[in-house]
């Protein structure tokens, strides 16, 4: 079953208006519509000429963001072999983490743990894997929460930027570090900080498509919170993403995978893609 998104129009609203430092009388100056219809577009309420008048001041692309506000689009539905996605619960929302394998070697390779790990646990034995090496995206509780249980408690090595170091994990920088191979997999690691001070995505090959592990970087229709530096994620993402072929999977840590190509064509936060 498909996830529904992570964020709403509204959402991505305040991420802007948040990032670019904007409230609400300022937003309003600058787009020319009233204090009282940013709190309505805030709150939840579709007014088209509404959106498609902030959306430019927001750095948003409008017909993006309208599109948004009507849930007139998905992405597709991703089956890639080899390629697996585990959402578990956390508190009011849901975290992903992944397990990306070679069908030869049965080698396997996880990123990220989410809340809990028992469901990747239990799918690994089932499919007779060995689970190799494990990837943190970024140390946010919802995404390491269950790291002793799924690497036994230090058995397999887990590996994370050095600037996001956590107990049970090795660190890395990335400029001595530039790819890690296992299995029949090759693991390359970029730069996507701005959520998160280290963030990371993952580059995968070895299986049918391209495979981008982005964390909180990036989602379906939107992004992460620029909580460190939301101008360096715009950048990161436009850097170390949006340059990866179309047919990228990218596999956030919240809501539905997508591809690159869908997020060019779907994303309001990447005006200059439309």
């Amino acid at each position: 079953m498909l996830l529904p998104l992570e964020d709403l129009f509204n959402d991505v609203i305040a991420k802007s208006m948040r990032g670019l430092g904007l409230n609400d009388a300022a937003l309003a100056a600058l787009s020319g519509v009233s204090v009282e219809d940013i709190a309505d577009a805030k709150s939840g309420k579709v007014d088209d000429l509404v959106l498609r008048k902030i959306a430019p001041h927001l750095q948003l692309e409008g017909l993006s963001l309208v599109a948004l506000a009507h849930s007139e689009w998905r992405p597709l539905s991703v089956n890639v072999s080899g390629l697996e996605q585990f959402n578990t619960p956390y508190h009011d929302m849901t975290v992903n983490a992944y397990l990306v394998w070679d069908n030869e070697t049965k080698n396997a390779v996880a990123f990220d743990t989410g809340a809990d790990a028992s469901p990747m646990i239990n799918f690994i034995h089932k499919k007779g894997l060995n689970l190799s090496l494990i990837f943190l995206t970024h140390t946010h509780p919802d995404h390491i929460l269950d790291l002793a249980k799924l690497s036994a408690d230090g058995a397999v090595t887990t590996f994370v930027h050095e600037k996001e170091s956590c107990p049970g994990a090795k660190t890395f920088k990335l400029s001595e570090t530039e790819s890690w191979e296992s299995g029949g997999l090759r693991i390359e690691a970029r730069s996507t900080w701005g959520h998160s001070k280290g963030g990371i995505t993952y580059l995968v090959s070895g299986l049918k498509h391209p495979i981008a592990i982005v964390g909180d970087a990036l989602f379906a229709s939107s992004m992460g919170g620029g909580m460190v530096s939301y101008a360096d994620a715009l950048a990161t993402n436009r850097k170390e993403i949006f340059t990866l072929p179309d047919n990228t999977v990218i596999c956030p840590g919240h809501g539905p995978m997508t591809t690159v190509g869908e997020e060019k064509a779907h994303n309001p936060f990447y005006p200059e893609f439309k």
